[in-house]
């Protein structure tokens, strides 16, 4: 059972969803404004935050960014804004996923759990992984780059980790959203460009320069050590 937040002022909305995810088994509490679910994020801390970004008080977007400078509790965008620009702006403010209305209880479910999958695992996980200067540890989540540790997302440390435990291996977009996004069903090609993008800041290089991760186009992506593939 998870302990979700549901930030939703529409009740229309949040009155089935509420009583279709407790059914589901898990612990919902539900507020309508921004500024009342910032602070029963920090008081309460849910495993989950399912977020609208259409608030009376203040835009999601900005909620959101208030909510990651204090902590990383996982949270899903559940809106009707569909555009393409909105979702890469969902994402770069540090959504873990992002879903679309109309969607049924159990989509959502569904996404509340494969983000929630992410952020667990054994106490001693299997050893970290070098590959160059660069050094990915499962067992502790963390990642260093020439001794420098990378603060990291928790789905950019899975999709780094994903990459890194298959080195000089071209990975597609689709293995990633299977695997990483754990999305089996699909989903949007860019969300793994807008992830790679951060990642490869956090590494100090670009698409243009890469130096771990190498762009295959039309096939996937390749970590590999600097140099091994030019």
């Amino acid at each position: 059972m998870a302990r979700l937040l549901l930030i939703e002022d529409d009740p229309a909305i949040r009155t089935p969803l509420l009583r279709a995810l407790r059914e589901r088994g898990h612990a919902v509490a539900a507020v309508q404004t921004a500024m009342t679910g910032l602070q029963r994020v920090l008081d309460d801390r849910p495993d989950l935050v399912v977020l609208d970004l259409g608030l009376p008080d203040l835009d999601g977007l900005e909620l959101l960014r208030m909510l990651r400078a204090v902590n990383s509790t996982p949270v899903i965008i559940a809106t009707a804004r569909d555009e393409e620009s909105e979702i890469i702006r969902g994402l770069d403010a540090g959504a873990d996923d992002y879903v679309v209305k109309p969607f049924t209880a159990a989509q959502l479910d569904a996404r509340i759990r494969a983000v929630l999958r992410r952020g667990t695992g054994p106490a001693s996980g299997p050893a970290p992984l070098t590959v160059g200067e660069l050094r990915v540890d499962p067992g502790a989540r963390q990642a260093s780059l020439s001794g420098v540790p990378l603060e990291l997302t928790p789905r950019e440390f899975d999709l780094l980790h994903h990459l890194a435990s298959r080195a000089g291996r071209v990975v597609s977009k689709r293995e990633l959203l299977t695997e990483v996004w754990q999305l089996p069903y699909g989903g949007a090609d860019k969300t793994v460009d807008v992830h790679l993008s951060w990642l490869r800041r956090k590494l100090g290089e670009t698409a243009q320069r890469p130096r771990y991760l190498h762009t295959v186009r039309g096939v996937g992506v390749r970590l590999d050590v600097p140099g091994a593939g030019s």
